[in-house]
């Protein structure tokens, strides 16, 4: 006889897992607020997904899916610096959408720091072609720029947890690429993809 078919959707099930992580993070995180959220029963979930831990796993992995197409898309752009700004940008739309939690859970939560790791490593490599494709002086110290914009990152999600608005986010990033190394005998001052929000000086 055919085991039984389970009674919910485990995709659908696993997204509504994946928000209730991003709202709440791991450890506020009961099984009965999972299965409530999930719609399902404590004896449906272990079945599914085996107990807390695999199923945050499994939900984190989902996630962090997620946040690589964007970052990858990002870093298709043509220049690292555009690859950057397009990466913050999104960032502060992202973090403060309506229709999801604020914040990055990948960003916040304390287990996931290989998944952080990870992101600087990607990060690291777009800054690293751009050092090969003159973009960049060769003297940067791209792991350096890549643990910056980690933390900026980071900050921008605590920011949007606190109640930041997107242009509060957008303010931050703009900040954040004015410290973004110009090309190569280019001089300082570049506003880059932003344009400045007041008199600019000589």
């Amino acid at each position: 006889m055919a085991g039984r078919p389970r009674s919910f959707d485990r995709d659908a099930a696993l997204e509504a897992a994946v928000e209730q992580f991003w709202r709440a993070g791991y450890t506020e995180c009961s099984v009965t607020t999972l299965t409530a959220a999930m719609g399902v029963t404590p004896p449906s979930l272990y079945a599914a997904f085996g107990d807390k831990h695999s199923l945050f796993e499994e939900a984190s992995a989902a996630y962090f899916r997620r946040t690589c197409d964007a970052v990858d898309q990002a870093a298709a752009l043509p220049t690292a610096r555009e690859a950057v700004a397009r990466l913050l940008v999104d960032t502060a739309h992202a973090h403060t959408d309506a229709a999801t939690p604020l914040g990055c859970l990948m960003l916040t939560e304390p287990r996931l720091a290989a998944q952080r790791e990870d992101l600087h490593r990607r990060l690291q490599d777009r800054l690293d072609r751009g050092v090969r494709d003159g973009e960049l002086a060769t003297t940067t110290r791209t792991d350096h720029l890549a643990s910056f914009l980690v933390a900026v990152l980071r900050g921008m999600s605590g920011c949007a947890r606190d109640g930041g608005t997107t242009e509060d986010l957008l303010g931050i990033a703009e900040t954040a690429m004015a410290a973004f190394p110009p090309p190569p005998g280019s001089g300082a001052g570049q506003s880059g993809l932003f344009e400045p929000t007041g008199d600019a000086g000589e």
